[in-house]
């Protein structure tokens, strides 16, 4: 059993047994990428997927580290028309900010190749992550509140292997998360994260068509990722991601054209741009799908439709080639 607890910045992070020896089996299951050629027993994966996966992390939901949120994202630094608003304790916490906290402090030598923590990763091949998607529903009768102390308790909710028969294996993750409040009795958020893992590098053919995307729009958000916002997202929710930092890593070893945009950032960007055109809706659930990679430091768009009274769909493109790079489906209550 592996268990690491210790306080930071007042969370406490208990990893409960999760922990696997990540070892190399020669076997029938083939990963192929233009560098290597690697093997993997199937009963390795098998029991890992078996294997319980449970972590429980407490964090106090401070206005300070808040601010550092607000400051970064571009529906709330006071440039545009709404002024900065300095978040205050008691408050409900705005939609998505809890990833600001529930940092897993995990030691640098334990990290992945690619600076991901694996503790709820698939053993060696499978050490490149990306973001697939996910979900949010909210409790609107206990919201999290500025300011308190939240328990987290996560586990792997299911585990998906795809393409393993076509010699392109992927193990999807899907990772699910209650957040309570200390001393309410219902959880306030239940989140799922679906990560993707791959073997390495994988052939770059161009960006995928997305279908079913809305002709017309009935608002929109512009902004562009730089550097600095890649950087100081990357510090807020505790990420280090070569994939987002490094530009040799994101060319040489990914085959990017550049650094990438956080998948989270950009869902949190499409909660912003909602919120920011309906400050009054009261948000039950959100869907969220990573559709292709978005590039730095290049002009972004979200846009948003509404489909009826309570149900909104939105999607984030390239404002210069049209690539989408997610979508998402919101559900709402409107006063």
């Amino acid at each position: 059993m592996c268990t690491r607890q210790g306080p930071g910045n007042g969370c406490n992070f208990l990893l409960l047994p999760v922990c696997n020896c990540l070892t190399m089996f020669s076997g029938p299951l083939r990963c192929l990428h233009k560098l290597s050629r690697r093997h993997l027993s199937s009963q390795t994966l098998d029991d890992w997927i078996a294997s319980p996966k449970h972590a429980i992390m407490l964090d106090t939901l401070h206005p300070e580290r808040l601010t550092d949120m607000y400051i970064t994202l571009p529906t709330r630094d006071g440039v545009q028309r709404q002024p900065f608003l300095w978040p205050r304790r008691s408050q409900p916490l705005g939609y998505g900010h809890h990833m600001a906290f529930f940092h897993k402090h995990v030691p640098e030598s334990l990290l992945r190749p690619d600076a991901t923590d694996g503790d709820f990763g698939p053993p060696e091949p499978f050490t490149r992550r990306m973001w697939a998607g996910g979900r949010m529903t909210w409790n609107q009768e206990t919201p999290l509140l500025i300011g308190e102390k939240v328990e987290a308790t996560s586990w792997v909710n299911s585990v998906e292997k795809k393409g393993f028969e076509k010699g392109n294996p992927m193990v999807f993750v899907n990772n699910k998360i209650e957040y309570l409040m200390i001393g309410r009795a219902d959880p306030s958020l239940v989140e799922e994260r679906t990560h993707v893992y791959l073997c390495g590098p994988q052939e770059k053919s161009g960006p995928r068509e997305v279908k079913g995307i809305p002709t017309t729009k009935d608002f929109s958000f512009k902004y562009k990722p730089t550097l600095t916002t890649l950087f100081r997202f990357s510090a807020i929710t505790w990420n280090a991601h070569h994939i987002h930092l490094d530009k040799e890593y994101a060319v040489g070893h990914e085959g990017y054209p550049e650094r990438l945009v956080h998948g989270p950032l950009t869902a949190l960007m499409l909660l912003e741009t909602l919120v920011y055109h309906f400050p009054r809706a009261q948000l039950m659930e959100f869907n969220y799908r990573a559709r292709n990679p978005l590039i730095v430091g290049r002009p972004l768009v979200i846009n948003g439709r509404r489909l009826d009274q309570s149900v909104f769909t939105l999607w984030c493109e390239d404002e210069l080639d049209g690539t989408v790079g997610m979508t998402g489906q919101v559900q709402v209550q409107l006063p």
